[in-house]
């Protein structure tokens, strides 16, 4: 058995509801309340607005604390801190103070820009379909890309505004209800969509803010990897033996120790990594090569996590991939989570690679 008993109330309820949220490909209500009551979606709420603006370092550790309950249920905390940092620097105040009223609101969106806008009277016509967003059926706003006269621009928008289309049907990270929101013929005021030039000016894809957004994956990431840790670890402390051999426990095998050993050393790795990029955000003046240097490390940090569960799998044998035991989901979340395009390793060799030879 694991020991779940000095975990704080909020990590008690996700854990509870962790696979509610997988079979209904849905963040469970209960989950989300919990992260509102304690602040969660506030964290990159500005501090004007009853918010806690935290940094990149805070925002990874709490998302790791979370994951390790539910990775799903933080990753949609992680997609607020993104949607809320990106609305707080590119809209005027007025609507800032109107959408940040309630600071623990949950907001969800992407930055593709899927959909297409046209300047009428009164605003902007939008139609689009925006794949891939998570939290959107339980969001109370939804910010998105789109091309006005071929340029870029940004919406924010209700979600009762939006239709939902429920396509998200994965292997793993299910319980982010990544669904896909779809605009048709909607007419959005001037106010709520920050032109291509306003972007510019407000730069919310500076090199510190995304590094704060790759935080928002990688967290819920190497958090599933210390919950599949937490089960190894209460495997070797119970009498559970290897199959097949004379050994009693599977503490008595000095291959199973060296793989234990393996495994927490990469997880150790993963969040050692993690923590000195989030200091680098918080705290330095980047460059570009700074930026791909420290991508490459984050890239790095998802491949640890990946390579670490598939050791403990190794130790745990074919049963951990039975659908009831915790591991295989933890295994399937970071598989999934780990391949977003923020911790893309061969496209961050490319670009650090890229570098280094225009360097040279």
């Amino acid at each position: 058995m694991i020991d779940y008993s000095t975990e704080d109330e909020t990590i008690r309820v996700l854990r509870a509801h962790a696979e509610n949220a997988e079979q209904n490909d849905r963040p469970a209500a209960e989950s989300l309340e919990a992260l509102r009551k304690d602040g969660v979606f506030a964290l990159r709420t500005p501090r004007e607005y009853g918010g806690a603006w935290a940094g990149a370092e805070a925002v990874a550790r709490r998302l790791t604390g979370l994951g390790r309950a539910c990775p799903s249920t933080a990753w949609i905390a992680g997609t607020c801190v993104t949607a809320k940092n990106i609305t707080a620097k590119c809209f005027p105040d007025e609507l800032v103070s109107e959408v940040f009223a309630d600071p623990d609101a949950l907001f969800c969106g992407t930055g593709v820009p899927a959909g297409q806008g046209e300047r009428v009277p009164g605003g902007v016509r939008v139609s689009g379909r925006w794949p891939y967003v998570s939290g959107c059926e339980d969001a109370a706003w939804a910010g998105f890309g789109l091309l006005i006269d071929g340029e870029f621009s940004f919406a924010l928008v209700p979600t009762a505004d939006l239709a939902i289309e429920r396509t998200w049907h994965m292997a793993g990270m299910r319980g982010t209800g990544s669904h896909t929101l779809v605009a048709e013929d909607i007419l959005v005021s001037a106010e709520r969509v920050a032109s291509a030039e306003r972007i510019e000016a407000a730069n919310p894809f500076s090199f510190g803010d995304r590094l704060l957004y790759a935080m928002t994956v990688l967290g819920p990431v190497l958090g599933a990897a210390r919950g599949a840790l937490d089960a190894i670890n209460a495997m070797f402390a119970s009498d559970r033996k290897p199959f097949m051999t004379a050994y009693s426990r599977m503490g008595d095998s000095p291959g199973a120790r060296h793989w234990l050993a393996e495994a927490t050393h990469l997880v150790n790795r993963a969040e050692n990594t993690m923590l000195a990029v989030a200091r680098a955000a918080d705290t330095a003046e980047l460059s570009e090569a700074d930026d791909a240097r420290l991508h490459m490390d984050l890239a790095d940090a998802g491949r640890d996590c990946r390579a670490a569960v598939e050791r403990m799998l190794d130790l745990h044998g074919a049963s951990g991939f039975n659908n009831a035991n915790v591991l295989q989901r933890y295994w399937r979340d970071i598989a999934v989570g780990s391949r977003h395009p923020h911790l893309n390793p061969y496209l961050a060799a490319e670009t650090f690679g890229t570098g280094l030879a225009a360097v040279s």
